[in-house]
């Protein structure tokens, strides 16, 4: 009988995955939380959608500045982390076998096991800088198109997000009846979001749900309330 064969599944999307769940997080939310705030203050369905778009042109604009700087902060960092490895595996050659024999002894491998490891490891720089970059520091060789990637995506996801509970205002004449329906659907989009976070990401599908949800619920809730307080 034949062996069925085994297929590992893993998820390798983690940094797309956390840009798309950072801009759809905050635009989902954000936009909902001043829509909701400027319901409560009694404001014309017009002006909230004016106050809306506003708020999500330069909220997506800021976090997709925001992403495209952090990676290239992580760019910038790697390559001036991998140019001390290379310093030190020319120039520092015994603290640096040191450094690998300890990697490996935390391992659980034996010193007669280590010395042929490193022994060829010493005979192939780049290669033993790659060890040291990803064994020593966590550090992995960023995507060069990463810092762009990072910032479309969380722009995008911003304002797709962002469009979700302000459209009811958009079609709707009574503040009340706009704040109502772009309660419920906010609330299903956020739930739906917050699933198909948890399951691709494989953190718990229900989880994920509540807790995005939960924080959406809590910023309007705070928005409304304090907007009626002062009006």
């Amino acid at each position: 009988m034949p062996a069925t064969p085994h297929v590992e599944r893993h998820f390798t999307g983690s940094q797309v995955v956390r840009d798309i769940v950072i801009g759809m997080s905050d635009g989902l939310t954000v936009p909902f939380a001043l829509a909701a705030g400027l319901s409560g203050a009694m404001v014309a369905n017009r002006t909230i959608v004016i106050a809306g778009l506003a708020e999500i042109a330069a909220g997506s604009i800021a976090m997709g500045l925001g992403g495209y700087l952090a990676a290239r902060s992580d760019a910038e960092h790697y390559v001036r982390e991998r140019r001390r490895e290379q310093y030190e595996v020319r120039e520092r050659r015994a603290d640096e076998v040191r450094e690998t024999q300890e990697i490996f002894e935390g391992y659980g491998l034996t010193p007669e096991e280590i010395h042929p490891i490193v022994r060829a490891l010493e005979k192939r720089h780049e290669d033993w800088v790659d060890f040291m970059m990803r064994f020593e520091l966590g550090l992995e060789r960023p995507d060069p198109k990463r810092a762009v990637v990072s910032a479309a995506t969380i722009a995008g996801s911003y304002v797709a997000g962002g469009i979700i509970p302000l459209s009811p205002y958009t079609v709707m004449h009574d503040v009340h009846a706009a704040l109502f329906t772009s309660s419920g659907v906010t609330a299903l989009a956020l739930a739906t979001f917050g699933f198909l976070k948890g399951r691709v990401s494989q953190t718990g599908s229900l989880r994920g749900a509540w807790q995005t949800l939960l924080v959406g619920g809590l910023a309007a809730g705070a928005a409304f309330f304090l907007a009626r307080l002062f009006s």
